[in-house]
């Protein structure tokens, strides 16, 4: 039996022309339904089984009725209902990997935005507020003057400078990666499929694991705190999500969290997905549970503040001595997503204090006792770690109601636009 659950706008896959969509319940499963008057009928899950969706968002928004721009509009106008958490900043189409799941087509082909543009642009970002910069691609370690393009950014007045790099270099040339430090770089958000080379292979193209190893091993040592950051792909490595975990809690404080992507089918793609082709956002909650033997619960996540509940999932922890780790956040007994006005400036506040390392270590004491507030605080801001998870749309399950409460922006051009918007791609991009 098909329940339809909401009402929304969406895009035809094929021609990517705005098109009523619905959300619909089937059985303990969520789908989202259309049809082009053109092109026929689509269907795609966005959310398999328990934590039950409508309870995990609550019913806080109006449905979607059509009358916006949405994506063909952007940027941010009027009908966009978030402000600027995070503003990617792509330096380059250049990349020294050709993964088939890379959704910006990036190759050894390629060209980079000039260094001048680049601190005109952070400036203009930095005047309208947005202090948040990721610097991305391609690859931006492509870029032997990514020091100097930190620094722009820094001397812009960026308060967070983040790099989402897939961090090759950064295990390979120490020195480079000390002069992103002393330029001014806040975090690395960084590629890390797996714990098996196996699962490089398949989505790399080569083994990997040993270089991610020594990128972080380099990034310890100039206090750099990384956040672990897979693509998750059904048959590939959902079945590694545990050891992902385990793995990144196992290197607190060096690693500082792991931000789970299922994966996505856009930009670079041979053909449209089948449900079987994808994973959702409480499959991997779920699995987080179950490989973890139950050290990380079903219970410690919930939805985001600051973007759609249906985009992302959240948990806040703190590693403790012996492999102890307790959960600092908690599911709010209030489902939906309020976003008010300062949700972008407390998700930068809270990825800052959690996301950066200012500091070596708290000594690793088992004796210590953390039933003194000091200690407790202490070992949370040296040992705090997060676990997180972002579900972006594809020409599938694109969702306007989600799209304009993104807070995760592209800037593109002097416009600043979501960022499932700015890569969407469809059926045609992707077959050629």
């Amino acid at each position: 039996m098909t329940q339809t659950i909401r009402r929304t706008q969406s895009v035809c896959p094929i021609c990517l022309k705005q098109i009523p969509a619905r959300l619909v319940r089937r059985g303990s499963d969520y789908y989202l339904t259309k049809s082009c008057p053109t092109h026929g009928d689509f269907s795609a899950v966005v959310w398999r089984g328990t934590p039950e969706l409508t309870e995990w968002t609550g019913d806080g928004f109006p449905e979607e009725t059509g009358g916006t721009a949405c994506p063909d509009g952007c940027g941010l106008c009027g009908d966009h209902l978030q402000k600027t958490c995070c503003v990617l900043v792509e330096v380059t189409s250049r990349c020294n990997l050709g993964c088939p799941v890379c959704f910006a087509h990036s190759g050894e082909a390629g060209s980079d935005v000039p260094l001048d543009d680049l601190r005109a642009i952070f400036r203009r970002l930095v005047d309208d507020g947005r202090t948040f910069v990721q610097l991305s691609g391609g690859e931006p370690t492509v870029r032997d003057d990514l020091p100097e393009i930190v620094a722009a950014a820094r001397d812009a007045g960026c308060e967070n400078i983040q790099l989402n790099t897939n961090g090759l270099r950064l295990g390979a040339e120490p020195t480079y990666t000390r002069a992103l430090r002393d330029a001014g770089l806040s975090f690395v958000f960084m590629q890390f499929d797996g714990t098996e080379d196996a699962i490089y292979e398949k989505l790399r193209g080569r083994p990997l694991l040993a270089e991610k190893k020594a990128a972080i091993d380099v990034c310890a040592d100039n206090l750099l705190g990384v956040t672990l950051v897979p693509t998750v792909v059904p048959g590939v490595n959902d079945h590694n999500i545990g050891a992902i975990v385990r793995f990144g809690l196992k290197r607190s404080p060096d690693v500082r969290g792991v931000h789970f992507q299922p994966v996505s089918y856009f930009g670079r793609y041979p053909s449209p997905p089948s449900d079987a082709d994808r994973i959702t956002l409480p499959e991997i909650i779920r699995a987080i549970e179950t490989q973890t033997n139950g050290k990380i619960k079903v219970s410690d996540f919930g939805p985001s503040c600051c973007d759609h509940p249906r985009c992302s999932f959240h948990g806040d922890f703190v590693v403790l001595p012996r492999g102890m780790v307790l959960r600092l956040s908690q599911k709010s007994g209030k489902k939906s997503c309020c976003t008010p006005s300062d949700a972008h400036l407390k998700n930068r506040a809270f990825v800052s204090r959690r996301w950066k390392r200012t500091s070596g270590a708290a000594p690793d004491d088992p004796d210590a006792d953390y039933q003194d507030i000091d200690t407790f605080l202490s070992r949370v801001h040296s040992h705090g770690f997060t676990i997180t998870g972002m579900a972006f749309q594809d020409a599938y399950t694109l969702d306007i109601e989600r799209l304009r409460r993104c807070s995760l922006h592209v800037y593109d051009n002097d416009r600043i636009i979501p960022f499932c918007a700015r890569y969407l791609s469809g059926v045609n991009a992707l077959e050629s």
